[in-house]
């Protein structure tokens, strides 16, 4: 069994309690408009471009079989409906101008890079994080990357949206110490916009996790002019409220650092106007939630 991975981040200290393996599956059935990593967001492996180191020495133009680069206004552009994602430019590239993102691995590929670090989760009360992307959707992976994980001994986490199918979240849920639990938009109409799908099959999936009495974080991340207003902190504490008490709510202010990941994949930025959220507007929210009950960190 085979997943596609598009990267193993060693020594993470945001996904969760101490030091951790964070292992991010390509591909999601969300858009988040604000997605900040936009090279997860595609099932299939793509090539990323890094203008800033190509030396335009052309070996990417010789190699092409399909001639899907060309030069044009001083710099090596790729038609990418004749490119076959084949990868031959990555490896010719003399700069790494050009990086495949994605690689299929298997299980035990995969928890060879996570064993490597072991000493560590044990020392420090960490482990592995699988995110993405949506693990959810390489369903078969995940379930075998947990088992092989809790069989060594390793603390699992699942970074996830919640939308994906309900038995397999109940059938994981088994392996997994903690669930990190994305809710971007109560209002329905209003995810539908931002996200692309509706919600429901979200919260009914977390209300399923509620009910299994699994550890879960709740993490929110605040886009200015989208989700901060009253009516959406109001929904965010009643919906929470009615579901359960959760041990705990992160607050992941938005940033605009990814942008740049955008261009690199030629795709398009759609926040450009949205500014970050001043530290003083996240502890406001942070004080409402607070005043209603809950255990509220800002970040990860």
């Amino acid at each position: 069994m085979k997943g596609n991975i598009f990267n193993i981040q060693k020594y993470s200290i945001h996904d969760g309690p101490g030091i951790r393996t964070t292992v991010f599956f390509k591909g999601c059935p969300l858009k988040c408009q604000w997605c900040h990593n936009p090279e997860s967001q595609n099932f299939n492996k793509e090539v990323m471009f890094f203008k800033d180191k190509c030396i335009e020495c052309g070996f990417c133009l010789k190699i092409c079989k399909n001639n899907a680069l060309y030069f044009e206004e001083n710099s090596i552009k790729i038609n990418r409906d004749k490119c076959n994602i084949c990868g031959d430019c990555c490896e010719e590239c003399p700069t790494t101008a050009r990086s495949m993102v994605g690689e299929e691995k298997s299980c035990d590929d995969v928890l060879k890079e996570i064993l490597k670090d072991k000493i560590f989760y044990d020392e420090s009360g960490g482990g592995v994080t699988f995110s993405g992307g949506e693990p959810l959707s390489q369903g078969e992976f995940l379930k075998t990357l947990l088992i092989k994980c809790k069989n060594k001994g390793i603390n699992t986490i699942v970074d996830t949206s919640g939308f994906g199918n309900k038995e397999l979240i109940e059938d994981i849920a088994t392996y997994v110490d903690l669930f990190l639990y994305d809710l971007k938009i109560i209002d329905n109409e209003k995810h539908k916009k931002y996200i692309g799908v509706s919600n429901e099959i979200i919260l009914n999936n977390l209300k399923a996790l509620k009910n299994l009495n699994k550890r879960v974080f709740i993490r929110i991340p605040i886009i200015p002019t989208i989700n901060d207003g009253n009516k959406d902190i109001d929904d965010f504490i009643t919906t929470l409220k009615n579901i359960g008490v959760f041990e705990q709510i992160n607050l992941l202010p938005y940033h605009n650092i990814s942008s740049e990941k955008y261009r690199r994949l030629n795709k398009k930025y759609e926040l450009t106007n949205i500014n970050v959220p001043s530290d003083e507007k996240m502890e406001e929210i942070k004080k409402i939630f607070e005043n209603e009950g809950f255990k509220v960190k800002i970040g990860g």
